[in-house]
């Protein structure tokens, strides 16, 4: 892991992209409005025909790709290295993306409505304002920044949002969902240990089994939230709203949450 970190560092450093450590200012020293990050290398029909020409057993690869702006709704990946690739603003709505891997890919208001992105890496991957809307990312593995993103209805079963905490040498990275919506969403044994879900909209989420430990969850909403065993030890709730919970009774760790005082609750 230790080499991993090095060749990312060297990579992000080189490029002159921000360390994935970093939770404020990710693109500080980024130019968004750079053909880097706008513009595409290849068409539709580039895309298609490079998948179409993989071998089989061999995996499309597309990593580093400039791809922003382009048309890819309905596309089959199989499971592509997407890894740095630029997808700003891309349509991917309804794309397969099963098990592709997207790490420090840019994804920044990008369009995934009702894609399919179960068990797909997501590492340190920028989805700000993106939308995921009814998109499926059961048991994907998400270190990424989905700030004022929109997934309600999105189906985040048994995902892995937590920070590998042995490995953390440039500073904590977690998955975070800062002013997210998450409406509707199922979260079912999610963990989500330490997740940033400060002002996130979790009105009617399902959080059954879910673990949020440590999680940022102040200012969030979980108006009508199914959170029968959902684990809240140590999660930070200062203004959070708990209201008309479904199972909560059924919370463990409630009474060693930071700032459940400060909470709005039906009591």
């Amino acid at each position: 892991m230790l080499t991993r970190r090095i060749v990312i560092l060297s990579v992000l450093i080189g490029t002159g992209f921000p360390l994935p450590g970093s939770s404020q200012g990710m693109m500080d020293h980024i130019d968004m409005s750079s053909p880097e990050m706008t513009q595409a290398e290849m068409s539709r029909e580039d895309v298609e025909r490079l998948i179409a020409e993989t071998l089989p057993g061999q995996t499309p690869d597309l990593s580093s790709k400039r791809l922003s702006g382009l048309d890819l709704s309905g596309i089959d990946f199989q499971g592509a290295n997407l890894k740095w690739a630029r997808l700003n603003g891309t349509n991917l709505n309804s794309a397969k993306l099963r098990g592709v891997v997207l790490d420090l890919a840019w994804l920044i208001e990008a369009d995934l409505e009702q894609a399919d992105l179960s068990q797909a890496n997501l590492f340190s991957t920028q989805l700000n304002r993106a939308n995921l809307k009814n998109a499926k990312l059961v048991g994907a593995r998400i270190v990424a920044n989905l700030s004022q993103a929109d997934l309600r209805g999105a189906d985040l079963r048994n995902a892995n949002l937590a920070p590998d905490m042995k490995n953390q040498s440039m500073g904590l990275m977690r998955a975070q969902f800062r002013s997210a919506k998450l409406d509707g969403a199922d979260l079912s044994g999610t963990a989500a240990s330490r997740v940033d879900f400060e002002f996130a909209s979790l009105r009617g989420a399902r959080l059954d089994k879910a673990d949020f430990t440590g999680a940022e969850l102040a200012g969030a909403d979980l108006t009508g939230a199914s959170v029968a065993g959902l684990e809240l030890r140590e999660a930070d709730l200062a203004s959070a709203t708990l209201k008309s919970l479904v199972g909560g009774d059924k919370i463990i760790g409630l009474s060693e949450a930071k700032n459940l005082n400060l909470a709005y609750t039906d009591n």
